[in-house]
Formats: structure tokens, sequence, C-alpha cells
């Protein structure tokens, strides 16, 4: 089962941080098919965005059965923010490129670090500017052989997407001592309802029911789970930055299906990223260690 293998998991007090870090770079893995599949749906993009939530949702009712609803704020907003997260990511996905839509999504450790003290009292460190800075020039780089001036409207409804993953994760982090999984949960059933209407003018074909299938068990259900498992145990912005190797992937998959080679830009790029983020994990242990946290 799932759930108690998952729960399980954190039960040792030894080396739960560490776990939690392993549960995002799982996510990150999981969450960086989004790109491929979407576009291997021929549907209405909130259609879309509702089914996956819906699929879902039914998988995180089956992994937990019984939610802790506690209607506070921080559940509520986590639980509006997700659902402009995904509807968002998928609109643009569908509007733009999947590069511009995950690059300009990923703007979001900026708004984390801006809000983060203000919201959770968590300072942002040098290092984590830092890794901020250095992600962004790499994540500009890698993306350079493909990012164009054009795809206006879905490129700022990628930025708007951004936005919402800050606020995700700055309200699922505000519940690190309850249950952020409503937040998801209901986040998903928010989203289905407003599917709902766009999925009723049309159905989507076989292929299109596989890729669907996935985007909702694989792509965000399972995901999410190990998200909502990890959040508790990393700082709002090391629960941004790890993810982070999510668009990294993404033209790795597209590679695998399609045989399309990443450019020279994106080769750097990625290598910028991944040496940053890696950087950036490797140091904080480090100090964790000699401070006796964690």
């Amino acid at each position: 089962m799932v759930g108690p293998s998952l729960g399980n998991s954190f039960d040792n007090s030894l080396g739960v941080r560490r776990k939690a870090l392993l549960f995002l770079a799982a996510t990150a893995t999981l969450w960086s098919l989004g790109g491929l599949l979407i576009k291997s749906v021929a549907w209405n993009p909130v259609a879309i965005a509702g089914m996956r939530s819906a699929i879902a949702a039914a998988l995180m009712y089956f992994y937990k059965r019984k939610f802790e609803f506690t209607w506070s704020k921080a559940q509520i907003g986590g639980a509006v923010a997700y659902a402009a997260t995904v509807i968002l990511f998928v609109t643009a996905t569908k509007l733009t490129t999947a590069a511009n839509a995950i690059l300009l999504q990923y703007t979001a450790p900026i708004y984390v670090a801006l809000f983060g003290q203000w919201f959770l009292g968590e300072r942002a460190s040098r290092l984590d500017w830092l890794t901020i800075v250095v992600v962004g020039a790499g994540m500009i780089l890698f993306f350079l052989d493909n990012l164009s001036a054009g795809h206006f409207v879905g490129n700022l409804i990628a930025i708007l997407s951004g936005v919402a993953f800050a606020a995700l994760t700055l309200f699922s982090r505000k519940q690190k001592d309850g249950s952020p999984l409503e937040s998801l949960f209901l986040g998903n059933l928010l989203t289905a309802l407003i599917g709902l209407p766009f999925m009723l003018q049309a159905m989507p074909d076989g292929r299109s029911w596989l890729a669907l299938l996935a985007l909702g068990v694989v792509q965000l259900g399972f995901s999410y789970i190990l998200y909502a498992s990890a959040i508790k145990h990393v700082t709002a912005l090391e629960g941004i930055l790890i993810p982070i190797i999510e668009p990294i992937l993404n033209p790795v998959w597209v590679w695998l299906v399609f045989g399309e080679m990443p450019g020279k830009w994106a080769f750097i790029g990625g290598t910028v990223v991944l040496v940053a983020v890696t950087g950036r994990c490797v140091i904080g242990a480090l100090q964790e260690r000699e401070t006796g946290v964690g």
C-alpha cells in the first residue's frame, strides 16, 4: 500500500530531512513528465487540468481516506493557490512552448525569497540568494535556444503560474505542523469543479485518455503525495529550489520520445542549474552538520 509505506518512512527521526530531500527529487522527476503528457492530449486546457485533478483527487482519497479539514486560512489559501497553479500551467503549456511555460513558472523562488520572511519568518540566506541568481542565469541559458518573444499571452499566463506556485509553497510550509495534503486534495476538487463545464463540451480520444491517466495518477497525484510529505521537513526555499530539476528533465523526455537533441545553450544551462542546486544542498547539509541541526 502506498500510504503506510510513505508514512512509516518518516517515523524514524534519524535522516528525516534527507528523506524529504529525496522525496522532493522524486517529485521533480514525476512533475517533469507534465509538458510531454499535456502536449499529448488533444483537449481544452482547462478540461485537461480538471480531469487530471479529478483523477489525482481520487488517488489522494484512497491514499489517506480520513482528512483533517481545519478550514484555516493556510489550508484554504493553499487549495486556491494549487488550483491556480495547475490550471495556469496547463493553459500556458498549450498556448506557448513547454520550455517557456516551465521556465517562467520557475520564477517562483524569487517570490518565495521575497515574501518568505514576512509570511513564514524564514529569512533567505546569502547562499539562497546566490543560488537563485545562478539558477536563474542557468535557466535562461538552458532555454535560450528555444525561448522566443512570441506567445505573449501564454508567457504571461506562465508568469502568473509561477506566482501561484510560490503561494502554494508558502501556504504548504505554513502548515508544517499540520497536514498540507488536505490543501492539495481540496485544490484538486476545486480544479475539477472549474474544469467540469469544459469537459462536457467534447471528449478526448483513446490516446489522450492514456495520457490523462498518466497525468492524474503519476505526474500529479502520486507526486503531490510525496511533496506534501516532504514539504513539512524542509524550508520553503528548498521546497521550491530542489524541484527546479523538473525543467532540466523535461527536454530529456522529449529527446527520448521524439529524438530532439538539446542545443548547446540548453546543455550549458542545465549543467549550471544542476551544479547550483546540488551545491546548495551539499553546503547546507555541511552547515547543518557543523551546527548539529537535522
